[in-house]
């Protein structure tokens, strides 16, 4: 039986420490350990992103439930506020059921006092006669301060009318007959 004696470690490749198995399995933990730490990474990234846009998503909605400023809300007024407003140096007028406060153009007014006839009161018949030019229609956007409260009321109750009726026939087409 021969003895071979152990072959000392720069001559045997497997016991080398810079043999190229080794290297080998050295550079693949290696990337083994990369590609854990970027997945870790982008894992982050994309766990941020989503948290942020969840954070604008419900600002947003926060903001969609305001809708309007205070100052952009048209105002409602009842027939009785308005009649209120019937002299020369407070006048409002209604027209096709919006509210006009025309007090500064009362003295500017083409037609003299014409203006002051339907102060407080509804005014559509004159203001849509062919007496006025057509810029008149464009200045007068100038000068509106609400609603008729009446006015309003019936725009909800036409709506919910609707909303009904469709619900009503979005029933009699699904149930079964």
């Amino acid at each position: 039986m021969d003895l071979i004696p152990p072959l000392s470690p720069a001559v045997n490749p497997i016991a080398s420490p810079l043999s190229k198995p080794n290297l080998f399995i050295r550079v693949e933990k290696k990337k083994k350990k990369m590609i854990a730490v970027i997945g870790l990474l982008l894992g982050f990234l994309l766990s941020a992103l989503f948290s942020i846009q969840a954070k604008r998503r419900r600002s947003n909605d926060h903001q969609e439930t305001k809708r309007y400023p205070v100052d952009l809300i048209p105002k409602s007024y009842s027939k009785s506020e308005v009649a209120e407003h019937n002299k020369r140096d407070d006048c409002w007028i209604i027209i096709k059921d919006k509210v006009y406060d025309v007090t500064s153009y009362v003295e500017e007014h083409p037609g003299g006092d014409a203006i002051l006839d339907h102060a407080g009161d509804d005014s559509t018949d004159g203001f849509f006669g062919p007496q006025h030019a057509t810029r008149v229609f464009d200045m007068i956007e100038d000068f509106y301060i609400g609603q008729l409260r009446n006015f309003i009321v019936m725009q909800i109750l036409v709506r919910w009318f609707r909303v009904k009726e469709t619900a009503q026939k979005a029933y009699v087409m699904t149930s079964p007959i």
